[in-house]
């Protein structure tokens, strides 16, 4: 190699050296960039074609190597609609290639980011800070797929009410019924008492007219609000009474302002006709017991109808009967699946890539989930702006699925640059372009030297 030789090899490596200057540049910039994958640096030596003998040092030339693939460290930040993947995958996005009428028009190019700081904006769109939006399956409220790795858009934002069917119910009743009768008499049975003349007489219906010594004979069994279809709040009140040694029957309040000889509560039954439970000694439920109660559709509580059957469910171990403190209904627990209408109020973002709305009814509803990209060569695809990348002949086409991710919802992955890792290559970097200006000033020294010998 000649003495230009070598000045052209240092030029390439000035040149090369430069040229990771500017990655690691980028890399120190995008530190704090949210999802940024690093761009590192590696050398290539180009050699000419000599004999083995003669063969000389080559030039270089710089390329990129990208840390696709390398994740960042992943940040709570407390935005339900923030997402960070936790293991290999890509957000899958796109970004506005125009307007029309006003509304957004969405290039249809799938690219895929590990960006996932986004935000509801005012369309109901979910956009991360680099002005990209969020792909993937739009669910319907039946929890149906209606479109796949498409741009999605929270447009379900109220959910209608959904009368109730069943109250499930369980409790534990005491083995003495501790009422303000039994208390005064010694006598713990609702019905048929000979020595002070019950007066229902194992009534179905209770009258108004009957109510204060009803309430004397029967303990608190709890209350529970349902729904009927418009979404409107029953308020259900119960009572227990003991009909017998071992024998339990429950009533509902219809009416609380009924007055005179009209019904103010009714005795529940099952759709057999059997209106009691009976205990064994043990204190678990008899086995032709009935394991619910039924409230037809169409009842009236207090002025509003019920628009379904609604079962009150105690299943085969839902009751006990028990020597309790006070004699009154301990451990109760009541739940209802219906519920009124309800507004969307946030959402949520699970493991599995499901979005959820919450409503203000207390429900949560999968409206969407996250399209989950997966490549067999991910360090292969080619990078674009705002941390976005699109694939490439050597990254292979994308698989859509979240399996082998795991989705964190209100969380971000951070950049995979490290500022003291970036340094140490910076210093190496500079001595190494210092090396090759020292290159170039000896060429040019010895340049002169042989420019000098024809003088």
């Amino acid at each position: 190699m000649g003495i230009f030789g070598a000045l052209q090899t240092a030029v390439a490596g000035l040149r090369s050296q430069s040229y990771g200057m500017e990655n690691i540049s980028g890399n120190v910039a995008n530190s704090q960039t949210v999802g940024y994958k690093r761009m590192d640096t590696s050398f290539v030596d180009l050699v000419i074609d000599r004999p083995r003998d003669q063969a000389i040092a080559g030039s270089v030339r710089a390329q990129s190597d990208q840390a696709i693939s390398l994740q960042g460290d992943i940040l709570p930040t407390g935005e339900n609609t923030n997402i960070a993947i936790n293991g290999s995958g890509f957000i899958s996005v796109s970004q506005i290639s125009g307007f029309r009428d006003g509304q957004p028009v969405f290039s249809e190019n799938n690219l895929f980011t590990r960006r996932g700081d986004f935000q509801l904006d005012k369309d109901g769109y979910l956009v991360n800070g680099a002005g990209m939006y969020l792909r993937g399956d739009s669910i319907n409220l039946d929890g149906l797929i209606t479109s796949t790795n498409g741009i999605l858009r929270i447009t379900d934002t109220t959910v209608p009410a959904s009368s109730t069917e069943q109250v499930d119910y369980s409790a534990v009743l005491p083995s003495t019924a501790g009422t303000n009768f039994y208390n005064a008499n010694n006598v713990d049975t609702l019905f048929d008492d000979p020595a002070t003349g019950a007066p229902f007489n194992d009534d179905e219906a209770i009258e108004a007219s009957e109510s204060s010594d009803f309430l004397s004979r029967t303990i608190s069994g709890g209350s529970v609000v349902v729904y009927n279809d418009a979404g409107a709040p029953i308020d259900v009140q119960l009572r227990w009474g003991k009909v017998d040694e071992d024998e339990w029957a429950l009533f509902y309040q219809n009416d609380s302002s009924a007055s005179g000889t009209d019904t103010m509560w009714t005795r529940l039954e099952d759709g057999g006709g059997n209106n009691a439970i009976n205990f064994e000694p043990n204190g678990t439920m008899s086995a032709g017991s009935p394991q619910s109660f039924e409230m037809a559709a169409g009842a009236t509580i207090n002025g509003q109808a019920l628009s379904e059957d609604v079962s009150i469910n105690f299943g085969t171990e839902g009751l006990r009967q028990f020597a309790v403190p006070n004699n009154l209904l301990q451990g109760l627990e009541l739940s209802q699946d219906g519920y009124p209408a309800g507004v969307l109020q946030d959402i949520s973002i699970s493991s599995d890539g499901r979005i959820s709305g919450i409503y203000s009814n207390g429900q949560s509803f999968a409206i969407a989930r996250v399209a989950v990209a997966q490549f067999a060569a991910p360090n292969m695809l080619k990078s674009r702006d705002g941390g976005t990348f699109e694939q490439t002949i050597d990254s292979g086409e994308p698989t859509f699925s979240p399996e082998g991710a795991r989705i964190i919802g209100g969380a971000v992955e951070q950049s995979n640059a490290d500022i003291a890792e970036e340094f140490s290559k910076m210093i190496v970097t500079q001595q190494a372009y210092q090396a090759n200006t020292r290159v170039v000033t000896t060429s040019q020294q010895l340049m002169e030297a042989t420019i000098n010998m024809v003088r």
